[in-house]
C-alpha cells in the first residue's frame, strides 16, 4: 500500500487499551477544567501529595503541623477535587505506560528502554519532595530523554513511535501539574497544562483509530487530509488562547458584553502587556495580576480568532456534506463548532457559570477528536 497507510502491527488488545486511556484522557480534561474553573488548582500546595496525605485531610485540626498549612489553609470541599484530579491523571499515566510497553515490545531493548524511563522519573518524584530539586530535574530529563530518543528512532510501522512520544508528554504533563501548584498558577504553565492534557488525548486518539483500522478511502483523500490539518492548526491556536484568557482571569474582562467589549467595538487595549509569556517565579497568580487594559486584550484576541476558527471549520463541514460518504462527518464539524461557539458566547452573557464554562472546555476536546479521528481515518485509494 502506498504512502505508508497499512495497517498497524500492534497487540491485539492496544486497540482496546488505547480506547479506554482515550476516554479517561477525555475525563481528566473535563475534571481539571472544572478543578481550574472553581478555584480549586491551589487547593493542595505541596505535590503529589495533599497536606501531606495520600488522599486529603477532611479537617485542619488533621494538617496543624503540616509544612503545607502555612502556606494556604486547608479548605476541603476544594482539596477533594484536586486530589482525585491528581489521582485520574496518574491512572491515565499507567494506562499510557502499558500502551508504550506493548507498542515497544517488539523493539530491540525497546520494554527496557520505557521502564527505567519510568523508573528515573518515579525516582525523581521523592527527591523533589524532599526538595533535592536538580538531582530530581535530572533524573526526570534523563527518563523524558530516553523517550524522545526511542521515539526519534523507531519507526511507527506498529505505532512505536507516537506510544513513546504519548509516554513523554504525560510525563511532562505531570511535571506542567507540579509547577501549576508550586509556581502558584503561573499563566505560562496553567495553559502549557491544558494543552498538554490535549496533546496527550489527541496522540491517544489518533493511537485508538489508527489501531482500530477503520480508513475512509476518497478520491481526494490526500487533499482532504491537508485541509484538515490545518483545521486541527487553527483550533490549537484558539485552545492556546482560550488557555491563556483562562489562566490570566481575562473571561469577563468585557464585562457581560457581546458582541461588543465594555460597550465599545473597540475599547483600550494593551497586547504588549497582556501577551508577556514569563513574569518571574514567587508570584501568586490566583486571580490574576494583569490590569483592565491587558485582560481586554487578550479577550479580544481569543474572539477575533473564535471568528477565523468558527468560519474555517464551517467551510470544511459545507466540504464534507458535499463529499459522498462523509456527510456525517460534517453535519457533526459543523454542529460542535456551533455549540462551542454558542458556549462561549453563553459564558460572557451568564457571567461564566461553571457548568457552561467546563462545558465549553469539553466541546473544545470533542471538536479535537472529530479532526484528529478524521485526520487519521481519510486515506486516498489503494494502489
Amino acid at each position: 500500500m502506498r504512502n505508508g497507510f497499512h495497517r498497524p502491527q500492534v497487540h491485539r488488545h492496544f486497540h482496546r487499551l488505547a480506547w479506554l486511556a482515550c476516554a479517561l484522557a477525555f475525563c481528566v480534561i473535563v475534571f481539571g477544567a472544572f478543578v481550574r474553573l472553581s478555584n480549586a488548582g491551589l487547593s493542595c500546595p505541596d505535590w503529589p501529595t495533599c497536606y501531606g496525605r495520600a488522599a486529603w485531610p477532611s479537617a485542619a485540626a488533621d494538617i496543624a503541623n503540616h509544612a503545607a498549612s502555612a502556606i494556604r489553609p486547608l479548605e476541603p470541599h476544594k482539596a477533594w477535587r484536586e486530589q482525585v484530579h491528581r489521582m485520574l491523571a496518574g491512572t491515565l499515566g499507567v494506562l499510557v505506560l502499558g500502551l508504550a510497553l506493548l507498542a515497544a515490545r517488539r523493539r530491540r531493548h525497546g520494554i527496557a528502554q520505557v521502564l527505567v524511563s519510568a523508573l528515573l522519573v518515579a525516582c525523581s518524584i521523592p527527591l523533589y519532595m524532599h526538595a533535592h530539586y536538580v538531582p530530581a530535574a535530572i533524573l526526570a530529563a534523563l527518563g523524558e530523554g530516553i523517550l524522545l530518543a526511542a521515539a526519534l528512532r523507531w519507526s511507527n510501522a506498529d505505532l512505536a513511535r507516537v506510544a513513546m512520544l504519548t509516554f513523554a508528554t504525560i510525563v511532562f504533563q505531570a511535571l506542567l501539574g507540579m509547577w501549576t501548584v508550586t509556581w502558584l498558577l503561573k499563566p505560562v504553565v496553567v495553559m502549557g497544562h491544558l494543552l498538554g492534557g490535549l496533546l496527550t488525548f489527541s496522540l491517544l486518539a489518533w493511537m485508538a483509530w489508527r489501531a482500530t483500522h477503520l480508513p475512509i478511502r476518497l478520491p481526494d483523500g490526500a487533499m482532504l487530509r491537508r485541509l484538515l490539518g490545518v483545521g486541527l492548526a487553527l483550533l490549537a491556536v484558539q485552545i492556546a488562547l482560550g488557555g491563556w484568557t483562562s489562566a490570566n482571569y481575562a473571561a469577563l474582562s468585557c464585562g457581560l458584553d457581546f458582541p461588543k467589549c465594555v460597550g465599545q467595538w473597540w475599547p483600550p487595549h494593551d497586547f504588549g502587556e497582556g501577551f508577556v509569556l514569563w513574569r518571574g517565579i514567587g508570584v501568586d497568580y490566583e486571580g490574576g495580576v494583569l490590569d483592565g487594559a491587558a485582560r481586554i486584550a487578550i479577550q479580544m484576541a481569543h474572539r477575533m480568532m473564535a471568528v477565523a476558527v468558527f468560519v474555517y471549520l464551517l467551510w470544511l463541514a459545507a466540504r464534507l456534506l458535499r463529499t459522498p460518504g462523509m456527510r456525517g462527518h460534517g453535519a457533526l464539524v459543523a454542529l460542535l463548532a456551533c455549540a462551542q461557539v454558542s458556549l462561549g458566547i453563553a459564558n460572557v452573557k451568564l457571567g461564566l457559570p461553571l457548568p457552561v464554562a467546563v462545558l465549553h472546555n469539553a466541546g473544545a476536546a470533542l471538536l479535537l477528536f472529530v479532526l484528529v479521528g478524521l485526520r487519521a481515518r481519510v486515506r486516498p485509494p489503494e494502489a
